[in-house]
C-alpha cells in the first residue's frame, strides 16, 4: 500500500490527469447511454428521409447554410430551437431528422427537443460535413 501512496505522491499530475480521463469517458458513455434521440450514419438518414413524414432541421448559422442545406430542411439555428420549438410542436410524433455542419450542435438541439416531449429525434452524425462526403445531395435554395 505504501507503494501506491509514494507513487501518486511522486507522479500527481499524471494521477490527476488519468482521473480526469477516467472521469470524461464515464460521463461521456453516460451520457450516450443515457440520451433519447438517435445517431444516423447518411444511409440510415437517406432511409428517413424517404418516408415523406420526416422533419429536416438545419440547426447551424445563417451563414453557413447558405453554402448549401439538405433539400427541404427548416433552418433553425441552435441558440433559436427552444424559444422557436411551437412551430415544431405538430410534428412531435414524426420523425425528425436534425443536421449542422458535424453533429455536435444538432446533438444539442436533439436533446432539447427530446426534454421538449419529441418521441422520434434523429441526428445526423458527422453533419452536412458527412452528407456531402457520401455525394449526397445538397440545394442552394
Amino acid at each position: 500500500m505504501n507503494e501506491y501512496v509514494a507513487f501518486v505522491q511522486n507522479h500527481l499530475l499524471l494521477v490527476v490527469g488519468f482521473v480526469g480521463v477516467l472521469g470524461f469517458t464515464i460521463w461521456l458513455e453516460f451520457n450516450r447511454l443515457t440520451r433519447k434521440y438517435k445517431q444516423l450514419d447518411t444511409t440510415q438518414a437517406v432511409r428517413l428521409l424517404n418516408d415523406d413524414n420526416t422533419i429536416v432541421i438545419d440547426v447551424r448559422e445563417g451563414n453557413e447554410v447558405s453554402a448549401g442545406k439538405i433539400k427541404g430542411a427548416r433552418h433553425i439555428p441552435l441558440g433559436q430551437v427552444a424559444t422557436r420549438v411551437g412551430e415544431l410542436e405538430k410534428f412531435k410524433d414524426q420523425p425528425i431528422l436534425v443536421y449542422c455542419r458535424s453533429g455536435n450542435r444538432s446533438a444539442m438541439a436533439a436533446n432539447t427537443l427530446t426534454k421538449k416531449g419529441f418521441t422520434n429525434v434523429n441526428n445526423l452524425a458527422g453533419g452536412i460535413t458527412s452528407w456531402e462526403s457520401a455525394n449526397l445531395p445538397v440545394s442552394k435554395k
